[in-house]
C-alpha cells in the first residue's frame, strides 16, 4: 500500500534505544506505519549523555498520527528523551521526496 497523501508525523528523540520504544509505542497505540528513521548527530554532541538524535516518521490518518505521537512521545520520555514532534498533514510531493531520505540506508 502506498503511503503517498498519508499524514506524515515526525518523532526526533534521543537514541536508537528511544526511537524503537517509542515507534513500538505508537504503531500499538494507532493504525500507523512507521515510514523510517534517521539520524542526526547534534552539535556538540561530545557534550550531551546520548549523542545521537533520531527521527521516527510514521504515516496513517491525522486523527491516528496524533494518537501514536502522544503515546510514542510518552514512551520516549522515559528514556532518552523527546526533542521535537510535527505532523504534516498533506506533504508535497516534494516533502514526499524528502521523506524517503535516510542516513541509515
Amino acid at each position: 500500500m502506498s503511503s503517498a497523501g498519508q499524514a506524515v508525523g515526525l518523532l526526533e528523540v534521543y537514541g536508537l534505544v528511544t526511537a524503537f520504544a517509542a515507534a513500538d509505542a505508537a504503531c500499538k497505540a494507532a493504525n500507523v506505519t512507521i515510514e523510517s528513521f534517521d539520524k542526526n548527530k547534534p552539535d556538540k554532541a561530545d557534550t550531551l549523555e546520548i549523542p545521537l538524535l533520531v527521527l521516527v516518521k510514521l504515516r496513517g490518518s491525522v486523527a491516528d498520527i496524533k494518537a501514536a505521537l502522544e503515546a510514542g512521545e510518552k514512551a520516549a520520555t522515559s528514556l532518552g528523551g523527546v526533542l521535537s514532534k510535527h505532523i504534516i498533514a498533506r506533504p508535497t510531493q516534494d516533502t514526499e521526496k524528502m521523506l524517503k531520505i535516510s542516513a541509515f540506508s
